[in-house]
């Protein structure tokens, strides 16, 4: 196996060389949801393809501000070192960066077994699991992501919006409309299969939607679209925040699941204005939303995300229903029709932002939804309206409530989650829980402003 790794990256690395390429960086997202990555010389390759390259396993305890959150199991001290290992059937040729190639990196102990914090393995095995029991998966996502100027001045905080609006308008494009081109070139050059992009609902907001595909690869994707529109916005003199709340006074920023779940060829969630037409179907709803404040915690898990769920702002803020079409849902029951087919239904997950890890978030979500097609769950009577604007007994009635609203309530909800739990790991689950207290005691009196800015470019 080695030999033949070897003799692959050879192939790779003369193709790319006679392209032009000079360095292959390989990728990973932290447990903030940062991408992080080290980037090798071509010629390198051969061995990176065997062995990967040394990182320090201390990237599993790297908080939102690179500090290291020493304590939990397996992180105790500086001593200790894993290896990153190129995926290379996933290596691409960045159209925006012509002299770098880019490839997802599985993190492996250092003597090549499995590493107990590796995120994109964690994924993987769901899906594997998933495969043995007969069901695979499609996810896409939508992307939000503010826009704004270069200051000329470094230390100037203020934001300047790259367009004015209006929402959805064609016109809000127009200011912007050498860097929306060069994205949608580049994410075509990139192999990303986009459905759409456009002005988004807040001022300097502008959406894309990545087509639908397997779990592993729509992951996978969200980090190499990050670097498509990050390097399309620095050649045209921009500026990109995927925070998922820039600032108190935008709109914030989701990052929208829409997923779909498969057994034999046929779509569990087909159905139309009346929800899935079968009970497995509602039985994959029943099962996100039963597990919801736990999954939050990982869907949504930084101080931004919690800024951001306000009601009103499409952003999901409370837990206990859904609802088909409704955008202030948690979970929007998105139908089919007779014009897209009933296999084109989905269920779209609000509460999912820049800050997730995106193989820790789909690994939770899938295994929540058929923990409920398994249970036969049955989720209540979906709910048309906003229930941000009824009476809090009303609410209580109906069995709605805000969801964790802090990193100690979101915790709380994760760990009294075994499902959940389940996916990480009691080792993961401990690097991860030790990131979100780190975060949460930096935080500590700052007013919520002076935080979100801190983080504004993190993503």
């Amino acid at each position: 196996m080695s030999e033949e790794l070897r003799e692959r990256g050879r192939e790779l690395a003369a193709a790319l060389a006679a392209d032009g390429v000079v360095g292959l960086t390989i990728a990973w997202a932290d447990n903030n949801g940062i991408p992080r990555s080290r980037t090798v010389p071509v010629p390198a390759l051969p061995q990176v393809a065997v062995s990967g390259v040394g990182v320090t396993h201390l990237f599993a305890v790297f908080d939102t501000n690179d500090a290291i959150a020493f304590g939990s199991t397996g992180m105790e001290t500086p001593s200790g070192d894993v290896r990153l290992v190129p995926q290379l059937d996933r290596i691409t040729r960045l159209a925006g960066q012509p002299a770098f190639a880019w490839a997802p990196g599985r993190l492996v102990a250092a003597d090549g077994s499995p590493w107990a914090f590796d995120q994109r393995s964690v994924l993987q095995r769901v899906v594997d699991r998933l495969a043995a029991d007969g069901y695979t998966a499609l996810v896409g996502y939508e992307m939000e992501f503010g826009v704004f100027e270069q200051a000329s001045d470094p230390e100037d905080t203020e934001l300047l919006a790259a367009h004015a609006g209006p929402a959805y308008s064609p016109h809000a494009l127009l200011p912007i409309d050498d860097f929306v081109a060069a994205v949608m070139r580049d994410a075509d050059a990139n192999g990303l299969r986009l459905g759409q992009i456009h002005a988004e609902y807040g001022p300097a907001q502008v959406e894309l939607s990545l087509a639908a595909t397997d779990p592993v690869t729509a992951a996978d994707q969200q980090l190499l679209a990050r670097q498509t529109v990050l390097a399309a916005a620095e050649a045209h003199g921009l500026r990109v925040s995927f925070a998922p709340l820039p600032t108190l006074n935008g709109a914030g920023n989701g990052w929208h699941v829409h997923s779909s779940l498969w057994r034999g060829g046929d779509n569990l969630l087909a159905g139309t204005v009346d929800g899935p037409r079968g009970t497995a179907g509602a039985g994959y709803v029943a099962g996100v939303l039963r597990d919801l404040p736990a999954l939050a915690a990982l869907t949504a898990p930084s101080l931004g995300s919690l800024a951001r769920q306000r009601p009103g702002f499409f952003a999901g803020a409370f837990s206990g229903f859904w609802g088909v079409e409704n955008r202030e849902a948690p979970l929007r029951y998105v139908p089919g029709s007779a014009l897209l087919g009933e296999d084109h239904a989905n269920l779209e997950l609000k509460v999912s932002d820049a800050s997730a890890n995106p193989y820790l978030a789909l690994a939770a979500l899938l295994t929540a939804g058929v923990a409920g097609v398994e249970e036969n769950l049955v989720p209540p009577a979906p709910v048309g309206e906003d229930p941000g604007t009824w009476k809090k007994k009303q609410r209580a009635a109906a069995g709605i409530e805000k969801l964790p609203a802090t990193q100690a309530e979101q915790e709380e909800a994760l760990v009294a989650n075994p499902r959940i739990t389940g996916v990480l790991g009691e080792e993961l689950l401990g690097a991860f829980l030790a990131v979100r207290r780190a975060d949460a005691a930096w935080a500590g009196e700052k007013e919520t402003e002076e935080v979100l800015g801190a983080w504004r470019w993190r993503y």
